[in-house]
């Protein structure tokens, strides 16, 4: 059972791809920014060009549906609206109109 504090974070990567680095880069950041409100992130080698990132079992980015890797600030936009929606992310934070 996921309590309001734990945060369990998957980023769900292609080892044949190589992109084991480029998945260890993102959770460093998401792990530096959001160190008091992620519990868990395990790195998942997987095969076919799969590059996924879920928060508490919710997906939050896939490659394959945007065609892209994620900007290191929408990722942590997205995790930050689901793991501490009040958070400030400073100059990497969506612009207010």
């Amino acid at each position: 059972m996921v309590t309001p504090m734990d945060n369990h974070i998957e980023i769900h990567y292609c080892n044949q791809c190589r992109w084991l680095l480029r998945s260890a880069w993102m959770a460093q950041e998401l792990l530096t920014t959001f160190a008091d409100e992620i519990t868990e992130l395990t790195l998942r080698p997987g095969t076919g060009g799969v590059f996924e990132v879920s928060v508490n079992g919710k997906r939050v980015w896939s490659r394959k549906e945007a065609g892209r890797f994620p900007e290191i600030t929408e990722l942590k936009q997205r995790v930050r609206d689901e793991v501490a929606p009040d958070k400030g992310l400073g100059h990497s934070d969506k612009k207010k109109d």
